[in-house]
């Protein structure tokens, strides 16, 4: 999941549900394969990269051995997926972390729960001048993303890194206003899908690991310092309607998705900038 974007009522949203299936719901299920023999179905919804990608992948190589027949609805909209799962249309989604769900849930009314974690796209601290967090000293500028769920994950991760101190309870949500020490760092927020052309404007920027690789930066070689994938919240899951948490055919799904072969094929497709976040989803 990239950003945080503002949700639609979901009355308002409702109404387009059965058009944005429609609409959307086809490009990535090429022959509309039938079910396979006696075996589960699943229809998941999901965003074309990289849910959709690694869906694909499992389809594709995994599933039916597994006897499972999956589809893949392609959405480009953070509501619509959720409400679809809520109300039958699809069967799962694939798109989220934790902090939007609950989010999403509080708002609408909704009764989606995460399954089971498979990847994260991890924030990371950039700079074409500096080569170490040392070198990054007061005075300087650090770029960070505007939205209230990157923001903090920004903030937490110069925290973490000891270039600032953040106030004692400040959540997921920290905002410039949470810091307790700058440590003489200056800020510039700005929409995260900006900040990497910001680099050769400040000292350093954090940047999500989706924006970082289309601006020809790669992770695991030029960020000073990546998120890590352990216990993180914004790792990305597999969530259903509640109840259905253990259907037949989820079940075999979360375990594909947990698979060494789901593994590699992310650590190699996509080199760094989405990496494998197994496990359990922390309440």
């Amino acid at each position: 999941m990239r950003t945080i974007i503002k949700i639609t009522s979901a009355g308002a949203a409702t109404a387009a549900l059965t058009l944005g299936l429609a609409a959307c719901g086809t490009a990535s299920d090429p022959g509309n394969s039938s079910a396979t023999g006696g075996g589960e179905s699943l229809t998941v919804a999901a965003s074309a990269a990289p849910h959709a990608k690694i869906l694909e992948y499992v389809r594709d190589n995994l599933a039916k051995k597994e006897d499972l027949d999956l589809k893949v609805k392609v959405f480009d909209d953070y509501v619509l997926p959720n409400l679809a799962t809520d109300n039958g249309e699809v069967d799962a989604n694939y798109f989220q972390h934790k902090p939007y769900l609950d989010d999403f849930n509080k708002k609408e009314g909704t009764h989606v729960t995460p399954v089971v974690n498979v990847h994260l796209e991890p924030l990371g601290l950039y700079s074409k001048s500096a080569k170490d967090l040392k070198d990054i000293k007061s005075g300087q500028t650090i770029a960070v993303p505007n939205d209230t769920t990157n923001e903090g994950r920004a903030l937490r991760l110069l925290d973490d890194h000891g270039l600032i101190e953040l106030k004692a309870g400040a959540g997921q949500s920290a905002t410039l206003g949470d810091i307790k020490d700058s440590k003489g760092l200056k800020f510039r927020e700005l929409e995260a899908a900006t900040v990497p052309r910001s680099l050769d404007d400040v000292d350093a920027a954090v940047i999500n690991g989706n924006y970082a690789i289309e601006a020809g930066l790669k992770p695991t070689r030029d960020a000073l310092v990546l998120e890590q994938a352990d216990g993180n919240p914004y790792a990305n899951f597999l969530a259903v309607k509640k109840g259905n948490e253990r259907e037949p055919g989820i079940v075999k799904l979360v375990k594909l998705l947990n698979s060494d072969e789901v593994k590699k094929f992310i650590e190699d497709e996509y080199d760094g900038s989405i990496v494998p976040a197994f496990g359990a989803v922390k309440s």
